[in-house]
């Protein structure tokens, strides 16, 4: 017997199973663990897809499958369900991202430095706000940042043999060497989150590459928000010219108006020479800001960690004198 023997009706007798009993109960009465990555998607609801087609196999051929009896991935047993006209969704869990290991680690700091249970408050807490949609706007899995995976990530943090990203050891040393200003941000990061700044696009923005502005978080969009913000751009601006300062890049020296005469009149952006997803600053004061041009505010946003004027300038001097 093989995966073609199971049918469609076999596969829709399964989840009408699966909607009868539950995901908990279906999964135990087949032997089977949750899905990681495919499930099948049917009216609107998701479904582990092995435990289905395992099901499904014994009502199409009398012979139920448990884990045992598949030897291929998932991705076989999601091959044999659009076969059958189904549709199959695949929804890996996304990595974990700086917010949200800063918020997690917040937690085993004032635990103690000891990880959490899933059963802990805090930890449910944790899991009701990143299962939000704040933090990642697209589709998730049944199990996305579940208490046992947020339990799972404190666990991670704490360990230093474990299966965590790099950034976990990041924000644990990050947290170690400045705890004050580490709980200040996750104190930050929650607050935005309940603003809802959080469902804000985070890709696909021209001034940063990908890294930075997965990284970064809701922090670094906050941080762009308010240098866009045309208020403080023209605030920065009219102090520059009381001061007698030249409207040109402060890390180049390019003038906009010097190159294109009164088209480049009064153009130039402004940059935190602080990043706030760094700093968790939340009120920009004008010498917090830098007024450079374009292309070295593209290279300020490039890369992690962001580089200051003053190292973004050495390297401009240093190009010049090569």
């Amino acid at each position: 017997m093989t995966l073609a023997d199971v049918t469609r009706d076999g596969v829709l007798a399964a989840v009408q199973e699966f909607d009868r009993l539950g995901r908990a109960a279906f999964l135990k009465s087949t032997g089977f663990g949750r899905s990681r990555a495919y499930y099948l998607e049917h009216q609107g609801n998701l479904y582990d897809s092995k435990p289905i087609v395992g099901y499904a196999h014994g009502v199409s051929t009398g012979t139920a499958w448990g884990p045992s009896n598949f030897s291929g991935g998932d991705k076989t047993v999601a091959q044999r369900l659009e076969r059958l006209a189904f549709t199959v969704a695949f929804l890996p869990n996304p990595d974990w991202t700086r917010d949200e290991i800063i918020l997690a680690c917040d937690l085993v700091q004032s635990n103690g430095w000891h990880q959490l249970d899933a059963n802990d408050e805090r930890v449910r807490s944790l899991s009701d706000l990143l299962q939000s949609r704040a933090i990642h706007r697209g589709r998730r899995n049944p199990d996305f940042r579940n208490p046992a995976g947020v339990a799972l990530k404190t666990y991670n943090i704490v360990t230093e043999r474990s299966n965590g990203n790099r950034l976990d050891k990041l924000v644990r040393q990050e947290f170690q060497a400045h705890p004050a200003e580490m709980r200040a941000l996750a104190d930050r990061i929650r607050e935005l989150l309940h603003e809802g700044l959080g469902v804000e696009p985070v890709i696909d923005d021209p001034d940063v590459d990908e890294i930075s502005m997965r990284e970064g978080g809701v922090t670094l969009r906050e941080h762009l928000r308010r240098e866009r913000s045309p208020k403080l751009r023209r605030r920065k601006l009219a102090e520059a010219k009381r001061r007698g300062v030249a409207i040109a890049c402060e890390v180049c020296g390019f003038d906009f108006q010097r190159v294109y005469g009164d088209r480049g009149r009064d153009y130039i952006e402004c940059h935190h020479r602080t990043p706030l997803h760094v700093s968790s600053e939340t009120d920009t004061r004008l010498s917090d800001l830098a007024l450079i041009c374009s292309n070295c505010h593209r290279m300020a946003h490039r890369g992690s960690p962001w580089l200051t004027v003053e190292q973004l300038r050495a390297l401009v001097t240093a190009s010049s004198i090569a």
